[in-house]
């Protein structure tokens, strides 16, 4: 009484190989024939198929293997000139472009799966939009302007655009607060009077980068002179106006 032994189904006799190269975890590139070669004819054997069409692939596949087989065991003709052609580079293409194939349809598969998920909604439009129509068309209402009537045209709404700008506000720039402080213009002050012992007036407030910036100095200079910390010199009117510190 004979045993029935339940095989996987392979698509062809490519899918086969695959199945075996990865059992095997064998590189693909480099398929030990005569190791691949013996589990295919072991599952051939076990086959069972009234399909003769699709029995002789897997035996054309098996001849195919045992001529790549008998080369790889025979020694191979010497060419000095060319590089030995290895047997098995044929097989290696036609198992990857089948690879490469089988892999896309389980992608195709995957979309198939998530497109069932997806339901679109007919397109609805309200009779008064779907009817309703421009009363001029763009064309029509353009076909007797020339290029000088759109230049006055254009001239005559830039003017309106100018007419309507405030000739002083359009002129303000951004107004940015600026961290200055009192203290700050203090201690600067002090610190420059007691290195340099005396300054002009006019070259100090010169140095600064703003309007701001002056005006503090100018108050940190006032109020240094109400503390006692500097004094003010100016021998005659118009004259230039010196800054001195006062010794402790």
């Amino acid at each position: 009484m004979s045993i029935p032994v339940k095989l996987p189904v392979f698509e062809g006799p490519l899918d086969l190989l695959l199945h075996l190269i990865d059992k095997n975890k064998v590189d693909i590139y480099d398929i030990p024939i005569v190791e691949i070669t013996d589990q295919y004819m072991g599952y051939i054997h076990q086959m069972e198929r009234e399909d003769l069409g699709i029995m002789s692939e897997f035996m054309v596949m098996a001849a195919t293997l045992m001529d790549i087989k008998c080369k790889m065991l025979l020694p191979a003709p010497v060419q000095e000139e060319s590089e030995e052609e290895d047997p098995r580079a044929e097989l290696v293409a036609k198992l990857l472009e089948y690879k490469m194939y089988k892999y896309m349809s389980y992608e195709l598969r995957e979309r198939l799966e998530d497109a069932k998920k997806h339901f679109y909604k007919r397109p609805t439009i309200p009779a008064e939009v779907a009817g309703y129509r421009q009363p001029v068309s763009p064309s029509e209402l353009l076909a007797d302007i020339t290029l000088p009537q759109l230049n006055k045209l254009f001239c005559s709404v830039m003017k309106k655009r100018e007419d309507k700008l405030d000739p002083i506000r359009s002129r303000f720039g951004k107004i940015e607060q600026e961290e200055t402080s009192l203290s700050d213009k203090l201690r600067d002050v002090r610190e420059y009077i007691r290195v340099h012992r005396r300054s002009n007036f006019f070259d100090l407030l010169e140095k600064q980068a703003s309007k701001m910036q002056v005006v503090v100095t100018f108050l940190a200079i006032l109020e240094l002179m109400k503390m006692g910390d500097i004094r003010i010199i100016q021998e005659h009117i118009f004259d230039e106006i010196k800054i001195e510190a006062v010794d402790a």
